[in-house]
């Protein structure tokens, strides 16, 4: 959605709102609350043009439009932009009484320690975070108000898990396109037992009432994931691939998971997989499109075909998990919280591994070439 004249390509509109959305959206929330919404528990940055940026905004009361206006006027330049996104962040922080990152009194403790970068592109895998509890230098998002709903804080909570998930080499390379196609094949290929390990528990959240919502056959991925791998490696796929050491231990949680009957932390690994598959993974798939010229084999899994608004399912989908946390005591919604953490945390050392695994061929292909 873009509002008003814009003397910018679509294609820069679209990257810096991807930036501004899946790298601040924390920004995003600060600004929202500067600048009209003081109580919005939700902005995403919908449109920019030459005046103006222009956000959607969730508060209690609903969904809104906010636009606000370039401080320094008109601009025409795609450097421009992050200077005026900047002024405005800076101008919210003034308004909110927040501490700018990079500031004297910034601090590990105040949400907005450490810097802020321009908007260059998107560096990881999905939209899974919220929150982290302080790793100096990193960004931190703006605090929530007290009665926000619990999606909100599992996003708050999780934003630095997020980070940590998405900063891991292995899968950085992928997003800047830096990484040969066999790293995207060995991904796709652990993405085969994490998803077989998470619908074979998913039906188990047909037990209670909380949970059934999140069953979807919009979201079942392994069709998805068999087509991808017979096209990227061919017909005899299942006998040359393998899981590294951290997908297994992965795909033991969750089934333990099932095994406990601990069904909200299904919905945590559910949550965590497929709300990052319906946003940053989006973006995986069109870097893969560029990078390597496929068009719909190779990336079936990241098209969500029946879902005609992903956006709106993502709404549905959070409303769906406030409805579960109103069901769960202060207790169950850390347990909820360790458990998304967890899953965070298994995904990074799934991506270690894969580095490893990489490392190590290379390794391998030195020394044979070295007694050649």
């Amino acid at each position: 959605m873009v509002i008003g004249m814009t003397a910018f390509s679509q294609e820069v509109i679209q990257a810096v709102l991807t930036h501004m959305n899946d790298d601040h959206n924390d920004d995003c929330l600060l600004i929202a609350r500067a600048f009209g919404y003081p109580d919005a528990t939700e902005a995403k940055m919908v449109g920019l043009d030459t005046n103006s940026g222009t956000w959607r905004v969730v508060n209690p009361a609903g969904e809104h439009q906010l636009r606000v206006e370039w401080p320094c006027g008109v601009i025409s330049e795609r450097a421009e932009i992050r200077r005026e996104i900047v002024a405005l962040y800076e101008e919210a922080c003034k308004k909110t009484g927040t501490a700018p990152r990079g500031s004297e009194t910034a601090s590990s403790e105040n949400p907005h320690a450490g810097g802020y970068s321009a908007p260059h592109g998107h560096h990881g895998g999905g939209n899974h975070g919220g929150a982290h509890h302080g790793h100096p230098g990193k960004k931190q998002p703006a605090p929530l108000p007290d009665d926000a709903p619990f999606s909100a804080v599992v996003r708050h909570r999780s934003w630095g898990f997020h980070s940590d998930s998405e900063g891991a080499s292995f899968m950085a390379d992928i997003m800047r396109g830096q990484a040969p196609l066999q790293d995207y094949i060995d991904l796709v290929a652990q993405h085969y037992y994490m998803y077989a390990a998470l619908e074979e528990v998913t039906t188990l959240l047909a037990q209670e009432d909380a949970t059934r919502p999140f069953i979807s056959e919009e979201l079942l991925r392994m069709s998805a994931l068999e087509a991808d791998l017979e096209h990227l490696i061919g017909d005899d796929w299942r006998e040359k691939i393998a899981p590294v050491p951290a997908v297994t231990e992965y795909t033991n949680r969750i089934r333990k998971c099932g095994a406990e009957g601990y069904l909200p932390g299904i919905v945590a690994h559910h949550y965590t997989r497929y709300l990052g598959d319906l946003s940053g993974g989006q973006m995986i798939a069109r870097r893969m499109r560029k990078q390597h010229g496929f068009e719909h084999a190779g990336v079936e899994f990241y098209e969500f075909n029946s879902i005609p608004d992903l956006d709106a399912f993502k709404n549905e989908y959070r409303a769906n998990l406030d409805a579960l946390g109103e069901t769960l005591d202060a207790a169950g919604h850390e347990r909820f919280l360790d458990e998304v953490r967890m899953a965070y945390e298994f995904n990074t050392a799934v991506f270690n591994d894969l580095a490893a695994v990489k490392a190590e061929a290379v390794t391998r292909a030195t020394r044979r070439h070295a007694t050649l």
